[in-house]
């Protein structure tokens, strides 16, 4: 999958410039260096090469090399933010700007993303190729596709949804629909995708059996977290045990193995997002046509790097440092998930080889806490300011598609049956049998029990704030107040701020697109 990226960068520029294809004056002349609709997309190594500019789409700033985890992680009451950019300060305080890049950001990466793959899924089926080849690649298109389309309902809410290459200045102005409308696409292209989609590459003889590629595994965990998304508990459910019972995933028995440069792309991984120091050059994906000189590395590890290390940008919680301490391990310990989250002041701990009382002594760092996942300081690095870190981000794991299917039981009224679901992702780190601890949860209790869960287990990866709206705690006085008393952060949040502004720009360029209410 590195190798998807080596050759990213430069179909991508390709790409850019094939977008429209217009009828043709007498005047026009062809340029025999620039390639076009016409010229390129004839091979099945175009096919490869473009569905590999997709991926691309995944590696740059708005995407997972820096901006969708600040995003993801920053309006979760298991983070904080006390940056000294406004951009990332703001956005766990609900208070970012529509002229923002923060908001831009995002929008913009996967708008890339979308043309690249809208152009895959227009020119492949035409060309005389490989069936199968034709197939994946397509498949990992309309996974790709929905994937974008899923972060920019779940960011803006409302949005355009142009689902093919303008082919006219007519185009560039696509409405905007509701968000249950565009919810629908992403269940459609997820669909698509699992049916096009193989179990694994690694048996494959091709050009595209690269480990990294989309699989018909998270085509249908994507699947079952949209459906869960609207709360269609019933079709979720469907797809997550079909994930189940495909037997081609299972929990790491370290936790650790999940966020560093070590056990990539593992067993639980089911799909991840491929960053490397060793592909392409040394500079920083910003966005926009790729450069020959970018490399495939990503940004997340100095931006939440601890102060003195890294940016600092994003912190964990007292909240979620706390909770980690309510309940021990069978063993009498600390949850083992707590030091790998982050870095505290306790004996012995180090960063970047540093001594934690050492670095921040006399300082009110001493008593901060600092992320560890996705963070370089467990491999000889003594800092995380050249910017290029090789961790892939792991979007979705096999941990996740347990709880999340424990969940669709506990709402189904199988809330017994959920208990053997969680105890799994508990069990790998010692704790207790929670059917020997909580016998005869009823539902709510269950889903109180649900939270905790998925609170520690996914710490700092971005997958709180998600769980805080889809449960309706925003709207809930009761769980409003206790998010404010956990992180005050929450104290800014007025109703519709859980989305994000459609970005001035936009606004001012498209009349067909109106802004979200209270911006």
């Amino acid at each position: 999958m590195k190798n998807i990226f080596k050759k990213a960068a430069a179909v991508g520029i390709t790409l850019s410039v094939i977008t429209i294809s217009c009828k043709k004056s007498a005047l026009d002349t062809v340029n025999p260096n620039a390639q076009t609709t016409e010229t390129f997309w004839k091979t099945s190594d175009d096919a490869v090469k473009g569905i590999n500019a997709v991926y691309g789409s995944l590696i740059i700033d708005g995407s997972y090399m820096r901006f969708t985890p600040v995003v993801q992680n920053t309006r979760g009451d298991d983070c904080v933010s006390n940056s000294p950019w406004d951009q990332i300060y703001n956005m766990g305080k609900f208070n970012m700007a529509s002229s923002g890049d923060g908001v831009l950001f995002s929008w913009t990466a996967y708008y890339q993303g979308i043309l690249r793959a809208n152009e895959v899924l227009q020119y492949v089926p035409a060309i005389t190729m490989d069936d199968a080849l034709k197939t994946r690649v397509l498949g990992q298109a309309y996974f790709l596709r929905g994937l974008f389309y899923f972060h920019l309902a779940d960011f803006y809410k409302n949005v355009p949804m142009p689902l093919t290459p303008a082919e006219s200045s007519a185009d560039y102005f696509a409405k905007q629909v509701p968000q249950d409308q565009v919810w629908q696409q992403v269940i459609s292209d997820f669909t698509k995708a699992k049916d096009m989609l193989p179990i694994s590459y690694t048996s494959l003889n091709s050009v595209d059996n690269q480990i990294g590629r989309a699989t018909k595994g998270a085509a249908m965990a994507y699947l079952g977290k949209t459906y869960l998304f609207i709360k269609d508990y019933t079709n979720a459910s469907t797809q997550f045990k079909a994930v189940i019972d495909q037997g081609t995933y299972s929990l790491m028995p370290n936790y650790y193995d999940n966020f560093f440069l070590n056990a990539e792309n593992n067993q639980e991984s089911v799909f991840e997002v491929q960053f490397s120091r060793d592909a392409g050059g040394t500079d920083l994906g910003w966005g926009g046509d790729p450069s020959s000189g970018w490399g495939r590395t990503s940004a997340r590890a100095v931006t939440f790097g601890a102060a003195s290390f890294g940016f600092g940008d994003v912190q964990p919680s007292t909240a979620l440092y706390n909770e980690f301490l309510q309940e021990k391990t069978t063993a009498g310990a600390v949850d083992p998930r707590l030091d790998v989250t982050m870095y505290y002041n306790k004996p012995g701990e180090k960063l970047y080889g540093v001594s934690f009382a050492t670095a921040y002594a006399g300082s009110s760092s001493l008593n901060a806490l600092w992320c560890h996942k996705y963070e370089n300081g467990d491999t000889g690095q003594t800092n995380e300011y050249d910017w290029r870190s090789g961790i892939n981000e792991r979007l979705m794991r096999y941990a996740d598609v347990l709880l999340m299917y424990a969940e669709c039981l506990n709402e189904l009224g199988n809330t017994t049956q959920a208990y053997s679901y969680i105890q799994q992702v508990r069990s790998r780190v010692g704790l207790p049998d929670l059917a020997t601890t909580k016998p005869g949860m009823s539902q709510a209790q269950m889903r109180d029990q649900l939270a905790h869960e998925r609170f520690l287990e996914f710490g700092l990866e971005g997958h709180r704030f998600d769980d805080i709206r889809r449960w309706g705690w925003l709207q809930d006085a009761t769980k409003l107040a206790m998010l404010k008393a956990r992180d005050p952060e929450f104290n800014s949040y007025v109703p519709g701020r859980e989305y994000l502004p459609i970005p001035l720009t936009e606004i001012q360029t498209n009349a067909n697109v109106t802004q979200n209410t209270t911006y």
